[in-house]
């Protein structure tokens, strides 16, 4: 670590298998930080969970304003699952980055990554493929929604847009 930085002396920084993986703390919407500042904790990689408590957990953390987080619980199910639900789990991780984006100001990324990631989920469901519970018709209609919007130039507050994965919004549709 560099005294000035605190950061690596050179190089990348690396995990304790030796890949690239960066130490830099992040804020809740993954943006890096400088080094030595307080961060929002990082979800543990690699984690294998059941397809229900993956869309808890994700739900969790997106309630929370922390879609970037959640897309890396996502991540973990479509790494770990089955090879046949692996666009399920793609797409809701896009989704959650597409939201990640758009409450980063990122409005064309974050519109992509929107439409991107209903059309995984969707073309998946479609297929017939488990969905464990997500409201694949409510999410598709957010993201839709919320990607017009973003494009129009809305800002986004990440926990105030969040999706409900497996049914309406308690206060609303």
């Amino acid at each position: 670590m560099s005294e000035e930085s605190g950061g690596p002396e050179r190089g990348r920084d690396r995990d304790a298998e030796g890949r690239a993986r960066s130490a830099r703390p992040r804020d809740g919407l993954g943006r890096p930080l400088p080094y030595g500042a307080a961060g929002v904790a990082r979800q543990p990689e690699g984690v294998v969970r059941a397809p229900g408590e993956t869309v808890r957990e994700a739900q969790r953390l997106l309630d929370a304003g922390m879609p970037f987080h959640a897309h890396e619980v996502f991540e973990d199910a479509w790494k770990s699952g089955p090879g046949g639900e692996r666009e399920l789990w793609q797409g809701l991780a896009q989704l959650a980055v597409g939201l990640t984006h758009a409450a980063r100001g990122n409005a064309t990324g974050g519109a992509r990554l929107l439409r991107r990631g209903a059309g995984r989920v969707g073309g998946y469901a479609d297929g017939g493929g488990a969905t464990y519970g997500v409201d694949v018709a409510g999410l598709l209609r957010w993201a839709g929604e919320l990607a017009g919007r973003v494009e129009r130039g809305a800002q986004v507050d990440a926990g105030g847009e969040a999706p409900r994965l497996t049914g309406g919004r308690p206060d609303g549709p």
